[in-house]
C-alpha cells in the first residue's frame, strides 16, 4: 500500500512539473507573439513586469543594463515566494517557483515573432492563450505566482477573496498602458484582462460552486457513495412524497464545485441511477465550505 501511494505521488509530481512547463510555453507565446508586438499589458505581476521593463527603456536609455520582462517577472515574484513558503506550504511553493521559472525561461528563450501588430487581435489571442495556460496550471494544483499567492494567503487567513485588491492592481495596469502607449491601448489591455479571466474560469472550475438536490429511494447508498468520492457534507430531508405515485422519497442537499461534477455523476450512477438530480450553477455560499489545500 505504501509503495502504491509513492507511485501515485510520484505521478502527481511529474504531472505538476509537466503542467508548469506547458504553462511556461503558453505564457511565452502570449507574451512574445501577441502582447509585445501589440503593446498590450497583461494582468497582475506579469503586467507589472512589462510596465517596469518599458519604463526603464524609455526613461533610462543610457543605463548599461535594461532588465527584461522575463527577469523582472521572476524577481518581482521573489517576495511572494517567501510569503507562500511561510503561509501556504513548501510543496505548493516549490511548484509555484517551477512554474514562474519555466515561464521566465521560455519568455527569454522563445524569440518574438510578429504575426500582427493589430492591438485588438493581440489582446484577444494573447489573453486566450495565457488564460488557458493559467487555468490549466490552477486545475492541476499549481499557482502561477503573483496575485494568486496573495489571494490564497488572504483566503486562508480571513476566508475572504482578494477580488478588490486584484481589481485595483489591474486598474493600475490599465492606466499605465494608457499613459505609456496612449489611451486606446488602455482599453485594449482591459479587453485582454477580461478575456484572460473568462478563459481561465472556463478551464479552472474548482472555485465555481453548484447546489445539488437529489430525490432518491436509496439515501444510504447515495450518501455513502458521494462521501466516499467527495468530501462533502449532505443535508437529509426525510418523509418526502412523490406527487404522482405518492411513494416515499428522501431529499438530499449538498454543494459541490464544478470541478467535482464528474465525480458526482459517477457516484449517482453507482448508487442510484434512477434518482432525480437537480443542479444549480453559481450559488453563493455563507459558512464553511471545504476546499482542499493547494
Amino acid at each position: 500500500m505504501d509503495e502504491l501511494q509513492k507511485i501515485v505521488k510520484r505521478h502527481q509530481y511529474v504531472a505538476k512539473a509537466s503542467t508548469a512547463f506547458i504553462y511556461g510555453i503558453l505564457v511565452s507565446i502570449a507574451m512574445n507573439f501577441f502582447w509585445t508586438p501589440g503593446k498590450i499589458y497583461s494582468s497582475g505581476v506579469t503586467g507589472l513586469a512589462q510596465l517596469v521593463a518599458t519604463l526603464t527603456k524609455r526613461y533610462f536609455p543610457m543605463v548599461f543594463f535594461h532588465p527584461s520582462v522575463a527577469l523582472l517577472l521572476f524577481v518581482l515574484n521573489l517576495p511572494l515566494f517567501v510569503l507562500a513558503w511561510q503561509q501556504i506550504g513548501h510543496r505548493f511553493t516549490f511548484f509555484t517557483i517551477l512554474a514562474v521559472a519555466c515561464s521566465s525561461l521560455m519568455i527569454k528563450s522563445l524569440h518574438s515573432i510578429t504575426l500582427t501588430t493589430d492591438p485588438i487581435i493581440c489582446a484577444i489571442f494573447g489573453a486566450a492563450i495565457n488564460g488557458f495556460g493559467t487555468g490549466l496550471a490552477l486545475k492541476n494544483g499549481i499557482s502561477t505566482g503573483g496575485l494568486d499567492i496573495l489571494g490564497l494567503t488572504l483566503r486562508k487567513r480571513t476566508g475572504k477573496s482578494i477580488g478588490t485588491i486584484n481589481l485595483c492592481f489591474n486598474f493600475f495596469i490599465i492606466l499605465a498602458a494608457g499613459a505609456v502607449y496612449g489611451w486606446p491601448y488602455a482599453f485594449y489591455s482591459a479587453l485582454g484582462i477580461f478575456i484572460n479571466a473568462r478563459v481561465m474560469d472556463m478551464v479552472y472550475t474548482r472555485q465555481q460552486k453548484m447546489q445539488v438536490l437529489i430525490v432518491t429511494e436509496r439515501p444510504k447508498s447515495v450518501i455513502d457513495c458521494i462521501q466516499n468520492r467527495l468530501n462533502r457534507g449532505i443535508t437529509i430531508v426525510h418523509d418526502a412524497e412523490g406527487a404522482y405515485r405518492h411513494d416515499q422519497k428522501t431529499v438530499l442537499l449538498t454543494v459541490i464545485s464544478r470541478y467535482e461534477k464528474p465525480e458526482l455523476k459517477a457516484a449517482m450512477n453507482e448508487s442510484d441511477p434512477y434518482a432525480f438530480v437537480s443542479i444549480s450553477d453559481n450559488v453563493e455560499i455563507m459558512g464553511r465550505f471545504y476546499e482542499p489545500e493547494p
